[in-house]
């Protein structure tokens, strides 16, 4: 079947966050991590097959669900894990507040590196403990893991460890050495480890994604680990993911956590998520191949039209993180706006003078938001309004 990816859908009066916030305005929207395509006709298929049925009450998951959540894991990364271990979530943020909430005691740290997804730098403090931030490494092109900054930070009330991997908003997959490396500090340090892998199906470089817990079977018993095909499928907005914690005592800890506050997964969720890990995998090959062509036409862009600008190698994604230092911007999301473009802020990731723009659309579309970044970025070199 071929799918896709070229028509641009019309969300401009719809009820989608991402483009009410400039709705009535000339900005064309590329911030929150949300496609602009239609998810896949197999989910839509299934979607419409649920609604048939006329009855829409509480849902749990089914046994095929279930089973679809581990055959995924097992086809996809040889990650061999027992349905005792999932904890159902209507959305992976929520996890990470779980996780912070479930580990350790009020005051005690979380250690998290950054720039990263902003849920890992808010999930800490609405739990009442300490937040503390390791800057990844610039070694030329690539970023790297900051080795002797996260022994020096970690305390003795450090107890969690928040992982980002693919790493969200740098486009970075963590290589095996590394998150060996990374397993043996957090061994050492009697830390639990919540990885939130929900792009690791969003690969667009020959590397592999490796889940955390198939690290050693001590790293599986300390670790949460954070899934849902939402992400790739795009259908946030269907809120289904998921927690595998193999561990029971963690496992009670992060059940207790969310008692009595946390949502439950709607029907339309799980039967998203069925469908989705059973049925989804030409439509995502599919879409790797649009993202890779997005991706190197930005990347081409910028080396090309966007002198004081630089965009690091995105191995994973459909983010790009932008470093626009040079330009000097006070405010770089107002400034780009007033040429017709929104972006996320830096700032919300913990880092600075950055900007992460959204490629998850149709080839029309980016080379419309391309130009208007490049009109703000010409403004900003000749100082014109609102640039600095």
């Amino acid at each position: 079947m071929k799918y896709d990816f070229e028509s641009v859908v019309d969300r401009s009066h719809s009820d989608s966050q991402k483009w009410q916030r400039y709705r009535g305005r000339d900005i064309l929207p590329m911030w929150v991590a949300d496609m602009d395509f239609k998810c896949a006709p197999e989910i839509q298929e299934a979607l419409a097959a649920r609604l048939s049925e006329g009855v829409f009450g509480y849902a749990g998951p089914t046994p095929s669900t279930i089973e679809a959540a581990v055959e995924a894991m097992d086809r996809k990364f040889e990650w061999a894990i027992q349905p005792e271990w999932l904890v159902w979530l209507p959305g992976l943020v929520r996890g990470l507040n779980l996780a912070c909430r479930a580990v350790g005691q009020p005051g005690d740290s979380v250690l998290t590196m950054t720039p990263v997804y902003g849920p890992f730098l808010t999930s800490p403090l609405h739990a009442d403990r300490k937040r503390i931030d390791v800057p990844v490494l610039k070694a030329g092109d690539a970023w790297q893991i900051d080795w002797e900054a996260l022994e020096a930070a970690v305390d003795t009330r450090t107890r969690l460890l928040l992982l980002c991997n693919p790493h969200n908003p740098i486009g970075r997959v963590y290589r095996r050495n590394e998150l060996e490396r990374l397993a043996d500090f957090s061994l050492r340090h009697d830390l639990i480890v919540c990885s939130d892998e929900i792009h690791c199906e969003l690969i667009l470089d020959p590397l592999e994604h490796i889940p955390w817990p198939t690290l050693s079977s001590g790293i599986a018993e300390r670790s949460i680990t954070l899934i849902s095909p939402s992400k790739t499928f795009n259908t946030a907005g269907l809120a289904c993911g998921l927690a595998v914690i193999p561990d029971p005592r963690l496992r009670s800890a992060f059940k207790r956590a969310g008692a009595g506050i946390l949502a439950e997964v709607s029907c339309f969720g799980f039967t998203c998520f069925e469908a989705a890990w059973r049925k989804g995998e030409p439509w995502r090959l599919a879409l790797l191949d649009h993202l890779r062509a997005n991706r190197d036409r930005l990347l081409d862009f910028v080396r090309r039209e966007l002198p004081g600008v630089t965009a690091n190698p995105i191995e994973a994604t459909y983010l790009a993180w932008l470093d626009i230092s040079p330009l000097g911007l006070r405010n770089p999301v107002t400034h780009f706006e007033s040429h017709g473009i929104g972006l996320s802020g830096g700032r919300e990731f913990g880092g600075a003078d950055q900007v992460r723009l959204n490629f998850a659309c149709p080839t029309t579309t980016l080379e419309q938001g391309l130009q208007r970044l490049k009109n703000g970025v010409e403004a900003a070199r000749t100082g014109s309004l609102s640039s600095r």
